[in-house]
């Protein structure tokens, strides 16, 4: 007896051979040099993948394309492969990412060009960074050194500050969607912080290539938060840095960036003080002398400057009073000296005493 081939119809075989694939080929990533690539209707994009071996047609949406492509560019597609209905083998591309420094640069330098075009890096619609925010978000990994080094300049720089903390990857596929997602969500908060910081360390140019995701830097651009990127990357500015309000060169010059050193200010203020203290007991001599030599009888208007200058001189000191350790000893806080760690012994020191203490547990907020 003669086997007999299966018989299908055309549109069975076609749903078969796709089931096969998809069961053989869940996703693949696919490397070669981009030509015929073109847009239609503004939303669908066809382009040839080939090498010196072959070509296979490629095919994906135009809101999955999040970075300039252009023949000759060598690329690497995710995709799924399909059998169309009319028997055209292709590639369903997910994601398109350029391969090799050439096409990197290529790419970084398009994208730079239709977004300069656009206005989104004129220094015009820079916003101000506030002085001394009370209230910071942060975008980063808080699984990475450049975010503990943040932390902690910002810990001993100026203590208070609230800073509130959205955890995301800082590299990878994922990245730059949880990067959006985070910078929508504290744009929309019913009180949002003065001032939000993306942070991450160094890395390679395929590590950092989230930071030159066209969605990513529009979403920086719109942001009605100011923000500043603390991207550890001296050489080269990310298209992030570039839109971004304010750039830092890493995680720890960001937290140095945004707030000023408390000893340094505390310095500052005491050294105008005694500047303005001496002006002021110049001014009054002068004036003194002044009015006695050519006008008697001017004493209340002796008084009146002198008056002034006690106000402002008195200003100052409330000024210095306010960062002035001893009164928030008063107020009933305590300062603690020594590393918190387990076993370890700190100091802690109230208005009228200090304390020695054995730490027992550190939880982290």
């Amino acid at each position: 007896m003669e086997n007999q081939s299966p018989r299908f119809s055309v549109g069975d075989f076609i749903a078969l051979t796709n089931q096969t694939l998809e069961y053989a080929y869940t996703g693949v990533e696919v490397e070669g040099e981009v030509s015929s690539f073109k847009v239609n209707q503004g939303k669908f994009v066809f382009f040839d993948l080939k090498d010196a071996t072959g070509s296979i047609g490629c095919f994906m949406m135009v809101f999955q394309l999040r970075i300039p492509i252009e023949d000759g560019m060598k690329v690497i597609v995710r995709a799924t492969p399909k059998l169309t209905n009319w028997g055209k083998f292709s590639l369903t591309v997910s994601q398109i990412r350029p391969s090799g420094e050439g096409s990197i640069k290529k790419s970084f330098e398009l994208l730079k060009a239709k977004l300069t075009d656009e206005g989104l890096f004129a220094p015009g619609r820079k916003r101000p960074i506030p002085t001394l925010p009370s209230h910071i978000a942060v975008i980063s990994s808080t699984q990475a050194a450049g975010y503990a080094d943040f932390i902690k300049i910002i810990d001993q720089r100026w203590k208070g500050m609230k800073v509130d903390v959205a955890h995301v990857q800082v590299q990878g596929d994922v990245a730059a969607d949880q990067i959006i997602r985070a910078l929508r969500y504290f744009n929309q908060l019913e009180t949002v912080p003065e001032l939000v910081v993306l942070i991450r360390g160094g890395g390679s140019t395929d590590d950092l290539a989230a930071f030159n995701d066209e969605p990513l830097v529009r979403e920086i651009a719109a942001s009605r938060v100011p923000v500043v990127t603390g991207i550890g990357h001296e050489t080269d500015k990310s298209l992030a840095d570039l839109a971004a309000d304010l750039r830092a060169s890493t995680p720890s010059n960001a937290a140095e960036l945004i707030v000023p050193d408390r000893v340094e200010m505390i310095r500052s203020i005491d050294r105008q003080l005694h500047f303005s203290l001496q002006r002021t007991e110049d001014a009054i001599s002068q004036q003194i002398t002044s009015l006695t030599e050519s006008l008697g009888g001017l004493s209340g208007r002796i008084e009146e400057i002198i008056l002034a200058h006690e106000r402002h001189l008195q200003h100052m000191i409330e000024v210095i009073a306010l960062v002035n350790p001893r009164s928030i000893l008063k107020r009933g806080y305590a300062i603690i000296r020594g590393d918190p760690e387990v076993g370890s012994s700190i100091k802690i020191e109230t208005l009228q005493q200090i304390i020695t203490a054995e730490v027992k547990d550190v939880n982290q907020k």
